[in-house]
């Protein structure tokens, strides 16, 4: 498989994570033998699974970028780039905490002295520069925004309560009471914990506050489908324009690109809208991105040396869907109005395993099997049914951005009712339906065999509830006055 390579910067942060990384590769992807390593040297059946699940920790960061909201426009590159940086740092941390092992068993103080301490440190002084660009761009940067910058560790298995604070996790001794093993599979998630049959979801039982699907039977009912592919020019990288525009491998993870053909960190607006589009509407030059999917069966992929693919902890091959879905729908209490070109929305959190679930927006199930949705698990789909990604994108927009300083304030789902509320006014809602073709893993004795895994940052640990899409509309205006018209007549168009 192909990727974009066209690269201009890569941050000195980066450039460390690499080199560490590189220590840790063989064989084509991120090995952590030395991760499970004192846990499995003195014992042998069921009890070393017990023992090695002890080990496993991750690292929980506060979300510096989800708590910024006032940037000036000129200091949002900066900003951008400063967040990114951090982002790396603590993929370099989880790096160094998958790869002591040993040094921890010796040491009860060693993850606080030597990868915790160390990260609050470098965390403070990103920390203190966002503030001074904030303030020299004619901003009010939040005083209190040090209290972010130290981070914890804690078991693996420990999901938060929606709230982002770890209340019972590691206290960074590096001596963990839950996690769990590799499967054998070299790197750390998904494991069986991850996996559900779809047959022991409840209909109906998904409780999330995102995700609301806008349209309705009353107000605007039309629909206007566009059909993208499935990535048949084979158009991947870990980039991501809208978080981390101007950073080589700002996402640490590989996505998979429909539409606009010229996306990655460095592409202008410019560039955007004299690409090449995938799409069968040549009017529409949106880029769709979201997570590629992996099957971890030893197959060794084009990025299986690279950041963002096997030297983070990303492996397999990846998946790509037999369907891409793609249409806008409604507002069930009104007419919508056009989107600006180049609105950028992101739907979903990457890093929802250690944020909490508050910006989760994935939701899976199996064909046949629609009524039944799940958020922090896997599917196991029964022979013949397809693995589905869904997500109802927020569909409220301000008025006036395209972007926002946490790229999140500027847009917001949908209340109950379907209306749209503080001033805010309903535009189409993007909905993609990704289906996928994937042999269901086996889980026995609580061990996963070939599972499949949506791509994350290092210490996310590929669960679920990261998965996560983004969007920029570069649709042209009279397309755009088409969409809008189709669905405020009622019509179904494409």
């Amino acid at each position: 498989m192909g990727r974009n390579t066209r690269k201009r910067r890569t941050p000195l942060a980066t450039k460390i994570v690499a080199g560490a990384a590189a220590l840790a590769v063989g064989g084509g992807g991120l090995v952590w033998a030395n991760f499970y390593a004192s846990a499995h040297e003195e014992h042998s059946g069921h009890n070393r699974t017990r023992s090695a699940a002890a080990q496993v920790a991750t690292i929980d960061c506060p979300d510096v970028g989800q708590r910024i909201r006032d940037v000036p426009d000129r200091a949002r590159g900066e900003v951008d780039g400063e967040l990114a940086t951090m982002d790396s740092q603590i993929t370099d941390a989880y790096q160094r905490l998958a790869t002591t092992r040993r040094a921890q068993a010796g040491d009860s103080q060693f993850v606080r002295n030597t990868i915790l301490g160390p990260l609050k440190d470098r965390r403070k002084a990103i920390i203190d520069r966002i503030q001074l660009e904030i303030n020299r761009a004619g901003g009010k940067a939040d005083d209190n925004m040090d209290e972010l910058a130290e981070c914890q560790g804690r078991p693996a298995d420990q999901m938060q309560n929606g709230d982002g604070q770890n209340g019972d996790g590691q206290d960074g001794d590096g001596q963990n009471q839950g996690g769990n093993d590799d499967n054998g599979n070299g790197v750390a998630g998904p494991v069986a914990e991850d996996f559900i049959d779809i047959n022991d979801v409840q209909p109906n039982s998904r409780n999330s506050r995102n995700g609301l699907a806008a349209n309705g039977d009353g107000g605007s009912t039309g629909t206007f489908t566009t059909d993208c592919g499935v990535n048949e020019n084979n158009l991947f990288n870990s980039d991501n324009l809208i978080a981390a525009p101007g950073v080589d491998n700002g996402a640490h993870h590989t996505h998979d690109y429909v539409g606009n053909q010229d996306n990655d960190a460095f592409s202008s607006d410019e560039d955007l809208a004299n690409a090449d589009t995938s799409c069968q509407n040549q009017g529409d030059k949106s880029t769709y991105y979201w997570p590629v999917l992996r099957l971890q069966d030893g197959t060794q992929e084009f990025d299986a040396n690279d950041q963002g693919g096997g030297a983070e902890g990303n492996i397999g091959k990846i998946l790509k869907p037999a369907r891409a879905e793609i249409r806008f729908v409604g507002n069930r209490q009104g007419d919508v109005v056009a989107m600006p070109k180049f609105l950028r929305v992101i739907t979903g959190d990457a890093k929802s395993f250690t944020n909490g679930d508050a910006n989760a927006n994935s939701s899976w199930s199996c064909s046949g099997f629609e009524d039944r949705q799940v958020t922090d698990k896997y599917p196991l789909c029964p022979d013949g049914s397809q693995v589905l990604r869904t997500v109802n994108f927020q569909s409220c927009w301000d008025g006036q951005n395209i972007d926002s300083a946490n790229h999140r304030d500027h847009m917001a789902f949908v209340q109950e009712d379907g209306s749209c509320a503080n001033g805010f006014r309903a535009v189409p809602q993007l909905q993609i339906r990704l289906a996928y073709d994937i042999p269901a893993p086996t889980v026995e004795n609580g061990q996963v065999q070939n599972p499949y895994a949506v791509d994350s940052f290092p210490e996310q640990l590929h669960k679920p509830i990261t998965d996560h899409n983004d969007f920029i509309n570069v649709m042209d205006e009279d397309l755009m006055n088409e969409v809008v018209d189709c669905i405020n007549s009622g019509e179904d168009c494409q």
